[in-house]
């Protein structure tokens, strides 16, 4: 009598087991690495998107001899007019909003310009970055606990500012200029001509043209507490890289002249470290030591205590990857102050 050993021809427990093993440590591998390599995609689109909007800035700086300013107070609700006589330290017309220096380059409604609103976004931060100041009568271009220049959210369509309705990135505020060009101050705003750039040591290659906001939690990073209490936004501002080496942050009650270089690069202790940003607000106001805390830190970078890295597109186009303490290390802001009048020479050591 023949006897036939037949074995089913399901997996035992035991295979199954080892089996859902090896899957779970194979995903354990591959988790991470998927997830760096999405970061790093994210990472590059962003600095592509930065490509363009340099490339626009300069058919801008071909057309007009300077660069857009930060903003400006505009001198209607719609529309690019504005007055040099309106920009002042405070706006004459707060219903009239600010005009953005995205809004000479993208093809909104009320703007001639050519690039789309999304190349002014970053998929590394929520809904493409943040929000206007003032936002308009458009319920989903606000934050959750977002408040204007005009208070809580409205119906009313005014004031709106003239900006991209999501804006990832953030000017050099020595190329980019705020609106101080008339008010009180020792010191003034001034239009800066590319030539200026061209013309030192540093040159297009070697300064820094705009970069990306930092994304803390939420949007209060971005906000101006001692001004305007903790939650308006204050996305149209460009960042000021320097410090007055008479005055700290306050640059406009820097002496106009004098012997010696009058700005300075900031002290890396005046940089925060990523456990100190954590919830921080004021950041672009530089009340935490300098607006440079307020620069980028949401892509990879797996040293240092200073967190992750930004891109930081240059004058003449090409971009740059790195933390915000290398930018200020290898002195990536330019040589000069050029946006402010007077001695605007930048002491290096």
């Amino acid at each position: 009598m023949k006897i036939h050993n037949r074995r089913g021809s399901g997996f035992t427990l035991i295979e199954l087991l080892v089996v859902i093993a090896i899957i779970a440590l194979l995903v354990g591998i591959l988790l991470p690495s998927l997830g760096a390599a999405r970061n790093s995609a994210r990472a590059m689109k962003c600095g592509a998107s930065m490509r363009s909007v340099a490339q626009a800035v300069t058919g801008y700086t071909i057309e007009n001899n300077f660069f857009p300013p930060a903003y400006v107070y505009g001198a209607e609700q719609t529309g690019g007019k504005w007055l040099m006589k309106d920009q002042l330290d405070r706006n004459p017309t707060p219903s009239n909003g600010y005009i953005h220096w995205s809004w000479s380059l993208f093809g909104g409604d009320d703007s001639g310009g050519g690039l789309p609103e999304a190349a002014f976004t970053c998929p590394s931060l929520p809904r493409g970055g943040a929000p206007r100041t003032n936002p308009g009568s458009k319920r989903d271009d606000w934050e959750d606990d977002q408040v204007s220049d005009a208070g809580p959210y409205s119906s009313s369509a005014y004031p709106r500012d003239r900006q991209v309705a999501r804006i990832a990135f953030t000017g050099n505020a020595a190329v980019f200029p705020r609106n101080k060009f008339n008010g009180g101050s020792v010191r003034k705003n001034q239009l800066v001509n590319p030539s200026w750039i061209d013309g030192s040591g540093r040159g297009a290659s070697g300064t820094i043209l705009a970069t990306e906001f930092i994304y803390n939690q939420n949007w209060s990073c971005l906000t101006d507490p001692d001004v305007s209490g903790d939650r308006v936004i204050k996305s149209h501002r460009a960042i000021t890289p320097f410090v007055g080496r008479s005055t700290g942050y306050d640059v406009y009650s820097e002496p106009l002249g004098g012997s010696f270089a009058r700005f300075a690069y900031p002290k890396l202790d005046d940089i925060a470290k990523k456990e100190e940003i954590v919830g921080a607000t004021g950041l672009i106001s530089g009340s935490q030591k300098t607006a440079l805390n307020a620069v980028g830190r949401q892509h990879p970078n797996t040293s240092g205590p200073y967190g992750g890295t930004a891109n930081f597109v240059f004058v003449d186009g090409h971009v740059e990857n790195m933390t915000v303490v290398d930018s200020v290390k290898k002195k990536k802001w330019g040589e000069r102050f050029y946006s402010i009048t007077g001695s605007n020479t930048v002491f290096e050591e």
